[in-house]
């Protein structure tokens, strides 16, 4: 089948606006200038009468209408329509989430324009087959501008925005409650468990420390100070007010914040204080990782060792700046890495592992030396990539696919393309209602009686259809939906080890405030590993 329109030159590229983390990209974060959304083509005067769009645009004769972007309100934070998408369920000490429907949305990047909307995920949403595309397309699942598609072979437009609806999986984490170390009409001050993500991002959107406390505390419109690593625990800060946002950021900025980490290390760590100021040079923003190099951010941290039980060492760690990773890419380089640290305790850095900021590789074989590694060991969720961002090079070699998607991800902190948006600061950026959810919990009750009832399910399974609601579960309450290939698959529980990095936030001191948390038990001196 032929394309059916004819392309139309964009005016300015637009990024994701898909970011369940309540993080606008800063392409679609209106500054109050005015936009420019007119047509730049030049049209021919025939006399003859034009056919208006519904902002007096005018089209040509069989010309897709697309309006523009929506404006966003950056202070809008998440709420109680998002913390009711789903519900969590505890197995085996786990937190777990049961699986929901959820729309992702994405504005048409600027490398789209022009390209049909079967290139686009035939290039770029490599998670699934093309197949999974033309059945969504026929249960409507998939959108363009809030209508649904025909099919895959319409070509995309500067300003399209396109929805998806999903079926949701997310990763356990560690169960219990989080505990509150400060709450009062300025901050609230939490422990952070290791394995929760700070705020929504990657497949983490419910278990995440954000929406725990928004559905189990009553804790919304929460800005965030600092951030923590998913695997990293400790102390973490969060502002209740704008006022105190802005008041703790300058505090950061400012470096009056004190911050002590306590952490597990390999080997024996000198005795006497020791200071590393190595710069710092991000490998990959997509990934995560770094490493040492003379071009990187100037970088201070001061360690100390508190003990050592003939095996590893527990070092107190002050970072005195706050780069991406700095105490673990600090250790690494010092030859003492974080006893289980999944990125810079790996043997895929070389036989020195990084030590003295020896590689010997390009930073591509290295993303793909650490992703191969993780792959044969059936772990590459400790290096949270998105499924859709990896695909395979010829002879089967691993590779990051720069600017691909997952339709199940959020958008991360990366650009692919010019912005005429400036950054905006975090405190402004924890909006959560970006036009995902538009009557989440009727539209997802929806698709669940609609598309559970053609589940195919798993031999021996047990289906039981509600009398009540008319809702399709399995024995665990999962709604079964045919279209989702997570559904079919049968994942084993992440183990401690993979949800615990012996790295902890202990203390936050500022001029006025100190905060602080017991030492890990990983920590203690009489600590044996199992």
């Amino acid at each position: 089948m032929e394309p059916q329109e004819i392309n139309i030159a964009p005016t300015t590229e637009r990024d994701s606006i898909d970011t369940a983390d309540g993080r606008m990209d800063k392409d679609v974060i209106e500054t109050g200038e005015k936009r420019k959304y007119e047509n730049s083509d030049n049209h021919e005067k025939t006399g003859r009468k034009k056919r208006r769009g519904k902002v007096g645009k005018q089209l040509r004769p069989g010309e897709r209408y697309v309006p523009p972007p929506q404006k966003r309100n950056p202070g809008v934070s998440f709420s109680q329509e998002h913390f009711d998408e789903t519900s969590y369920y505890s197995e085996g000490g786990l937190r777990k989430v049961q699986p929901y429907f959820y729309d992702f949305k994405t504005y048409c990047k600027g490398r789209w324009i022009g390209k049909t909307l079967l290139e686009v995920f035939s290039s770029e949403f490599r998670s699934e087959p093309l197949e999974y595309y033309h059945r969504a397309v026929k249960d409507g699942r998939i959108r363009l501008n809030d209508t649904p598609v025909d099919n895959l072979n319409i070509i995309l437009k500067n300003n399209d925005l396109m929805r998806n609806t999903v079926h949701r999986h997310e990763p356990p984490v560690v169960g219990g409650p989080i505990e509150i170390i400060e709450q009062n009409d300025e901050v609230v001050v939490v422990d952070k468990p290791a394995s929760l993500p700070v705020h929504p991002c990657g497949r983490y959107r419910h278990n995440t420390v954000i929406f725990i406390l928004g559905k189990e505390r009553g804790l919304s419109e929460l800005h965030t100070v600092h951030r923590l690593d998913r695997l990293t625990s400790g102390v973490l800060l969060f502002a209740r007010t704008l006022e105190s946002s802005k008041k703790l950021d300058q505090m950061v900025r400012d470096r009056e914040l004190e911050k002590e980490y306590v952490c597990r290390v390999e080997g024996e760590f000198p005795e006497d204080e020791l200071v590393c100021e190595e710069p710092i040079l991000v490998v990959s923003f997509k990934v995560g990782i770094c490493r040492v190099d003379p071009k990187g951010k100037a970088s201070r941290t001061v360690f100390q060792r508190l003990s050592w039980n003939g095996h590893s060492s527990v070092v107190r760690c002050r970072p005195v700046t706050g780069r991406t990773h700095q105490i673990r890419v600090h250790l690494q380089f010092l030859g003492y890495p974080i006893l289980n640290d999944p990125v810079y305790g790996s043997s895929a850095w070389g036989p020195s592992r990084g030590k003295g900021g020896l590689v010997g590789m390009t930073d591509e074989e290295l993303l793909e030396a650490l992703v191969e590694e993780h792959r044969t060991k059936e772990s590459l969720h400790l290096l949270d990539i998105p499924d859709g961002d990896l695909g395979l090079k010829s002879g089967g070699t691993p590779e990051l696919v720069e600017g691909a998607a997952h339709v199940n991800t959020c958008c991360e902190t990366y650009k692919d393309g010019p912005s005429d948006v400036p950054d905006v600061p975090v405190d402004t950026c924890q909006s959560g209602d970006n036009g995902h959810n538009v009557n989440v919990a009727e539209q997802s009750d929806k698709l669940c009686k609609v598309f559970a009832r053609t589940a195919n399910v798993a031999e021996g399974e047990t289906v039981i259809e509600s009398a009540t609601t008319g809702d399709v579960t399995s024995g665990s309450n999962v709604v079964i939906d045919p279209l989702c290939q997570e559904c079919k698959v049968v994942r084993p529980d992440p183990t401690e080890k993979e949800l615990v990095m012996y790295l902890h936030a202990l203390r936050y001191k500022g001029p006025d405030f100190d905060y602080s948390t017991l030492m890990p038990d990983w920590a203690k001196e009489d600590w044996v590993e199992d």
